[in-house]
């Protein structure tokens, strides 16, 4: 992609669209988001094709291989070029979608107004 051998994390994974912007990449590193080899990173840590990042964001967790740098940000199927997810991370991201699909909406058995013993039960709850 770019004859670049480094670059700042925040700025390859804004580069490689795992965030929308670069102040949201920097904020996930610095909030312990992110881990470099296995430890938590800076957002000036620098990366270099080999290094195996892993990305947590809400309840999903992605662990990736760096193939390759890039500081420009591209179309999503050149970003992909810029890593590869291991077997196990995808394996488990898939089996986490599939658990996802088949537990129910939270309020699916939830039909039309409180009752009055509801309304009593959410009042003393609530205080």
């Amino acid at each position: 992609m770019s004859d670049l051998v480094q670059l700042r994390i925040d700025k390859w994974l804004w580069a490689a669209r795992f965030f929308k912007t670069r102040s949201l990449a920097a904020a996930a590193v610095s909030g312990n988001k992110v881990k470099w080899n296995g430890e938590h990173a800076k957002a000036a840590r620098e990366v270099k094709a080999g290094d195996e990042i892993e990305i947590t964001a809400g309840d999903a967790r992605q662990v990736v291989i760096v193939m390759s740098v890039s500081d420009q940000r591209r179309p999503a199927s050149e970003a992909r070029q810029l890593y590869a997810e291991t077997p196990a991370s995808l394996a488990a991201r898939v089996k986490q979608q599939e658990m996802r699909k088949l537990a129910p909406m939270p309020g699916a058995n939830l039909r039309g107004r409180p009752t009055k013993k509801d309304g009593r039960l959410i009042r003393s709850i609530t205080g």
